[in-house]
């Protein structure tokens, strides 16, 4: 979802929403480019910000199903970057930093959309893999160690993206299972589509209260 402030034009608050349905992911396999599309086409139209929002595992301890986490940082584990090669876009510096691709002004406005909506949102680390399987208990232990939070298989190409355009980047993590090894369940697609679909109404008044604060 891009927002870019606008003059005289309809939206909330100011502002002009894109808003993408879905996304494609790096284990289709068919490269980086569709995977970073939206992040392009959102610059290209003057987006000025970029929330994300995934269904991921919890790591830690405190994440449980239906849990919101605020992306404050990320690893990259995916096996590969998209800014390899040329570059997707020439406005990208070369080696751009990404010392806080998770804009610190936006986490707040997040955590304060959840407290107006009743919602407590957590914060923390999401670390970035390319699946399509699923982590091992073993992996899980390690990305611990390292101090992840929560785990996913996209968001992080995307953010690096818009980062390195300049745009202000933020991303909601919703937790829709614990990680391999938090319990002895075996971990199925179905579950994570359940849980993300539970936790869609709140994740839309939250949405709904924090996009007209981003005009602010």
């Amino acid at each position: 979802m891009g927002m870019r402030e606008t003059s005289g034009l309809p939206g909330p608050g100011g502002l002009d929403v894109l808003i993408f349905q879905g996304r494609r992911h790096f284990y289709e396999g068919v490269g980086w480019e569709p995977v970073i599309f939206p992040a392009l086409l959102a610059h290209a139209l003057g987006v000025s910000t970029l929330l994300l929002t995934n269904a991921a595992g919890g790591i830690r301890e405190d994440l449980q199903p239906g849990d919101f986490l605020a992306l404050s940082d990320h690893l990259n584990f995916m096996g590969g970057n998209p800014l390899i090669g040329q570059g997707p876009h020439p406005s990208i510096p070369r080696f751009p930093d990404q010392s806080k691709v998770y804009d610190p002004g936006l986490i707040q406005k997040i955590k304060q959309a959840g407290n107006a909506t009743g919602q407590e949102i957590k914060e923390g680390t999401y670390l970035a893999l390319s699946g399509p399987a699923f982590e091992t208990p073993a992996e899980i232990r390690a990305f611990a160690s390292l101090g992840a939070d929560a785990v996913g298989m996209s968001t992080t190409p995307e953010a690096m993206v818009a980062n390195g355009l300049g745009l202000k980047v933020g991303a909601i993590s919703c937790i829709s299972n614990l990680a391999a090894g938090r319990n002895s369940d075996a971990l199925t697609h179905e579950d994570v589509t359940r849980t993300s679909e539970l936790a869609l109404p709140r994740m839309t008044r939250l949405l709904a209260h924090l996009i007209p604060a981003l005009a602010e």
